[in-house]
């Protein structure tokens, strides 16, 4: 039996020295220590390790969100004269200025998605406004400017498309299948079948089947 502490469908498992503002969770979820979240909302079962920095994110379930990466980094105002904080962080210069209320809007409104079942790799850089599909990998240190589609694994400075995971038929009946969608218990039913299967024999066994 492992001496980790064990995930609840009730409350995300927040290790020590995280940042977390304007976030949500849902169930079996968990924060790595010494990570930011800011302004995102983490769907069922997703997981991010420790020193990760999210922002402005939706983050699918089962997403696995490896250390030291950077999801929906903000930017600087770089067409103004300066990019300095004094121009939006204001209330920390002057007495008299106050913060820039719409440019911090501007940056929140600013989402990204990752989809379900994704894989972020450690040191990996997501920008805003980009979508991750489903199921997609984003290899370690990649900086993804441009959306992945599902499936997808994903490499390099910026990031460019190295192969589909699966035959298009395959990743078909797993969109079809949604497995990511099911109830805890038949999670767990399936799971001798999930470690010993490989895709596309997973999906033959279950395609059609309900809940």
């Amino acid at each position: 039996m492992s001496d980790a502490k064990k995930l609840t469908a009730d409350t995300p498992l927040i290790h020590q020295g995280c940042e977390i503002a304007n976030s949500t969770f849902g169930a079996y979820c968990e924060v790595g220590a010494f990570s930011r979240v800011l302004n995102s909302a983490f769907g069922d079962y997703a997981y991010c390790d420790r020193m990760a920095d999210i922002a402005n994110a939706d983050i699918g379930k089962f997403s696995n969100i490896a250390a030291m990466i950077r999801i929906g980094p903000t930017d600087h105002p770089m067409h103004n004269a300066a990019q300095h904080h004094f121009l939006y962080r204001s209330e920390l210069y002057f007495d008299d200025a106050s913060d820039d209320a719409a440019f911090f809007a501007a940056r929140a409104a600013r989402r990204l998605s990752l989809g379900a079942d994704c894989w972020i790799g450690h040191g990996a850089i997501i920008k805003p406004e980009i979508r991750v599909g489903i199921g997609a990998i984003v290899a370690a240190g990649a900086v993804v400017t441009k959306d992945v589609p599902d499936f997808m694994i994903v490499a390099g400075t910026p990031a460019k498309p190295l192969r589909m995971r699966f035959a298009d038929e395959v990743a078909q009946d797993l969109m079809d299948l949604a497995w990511w969608d099911w109830d805890h218990a038949r999670l767990r039913r399936a799971l001798p079948d999930f470690r010993a299967m490989p895709a596309a024999e997973f999906v033959a066994k279950y395609r059609g089947q309900r809940p």
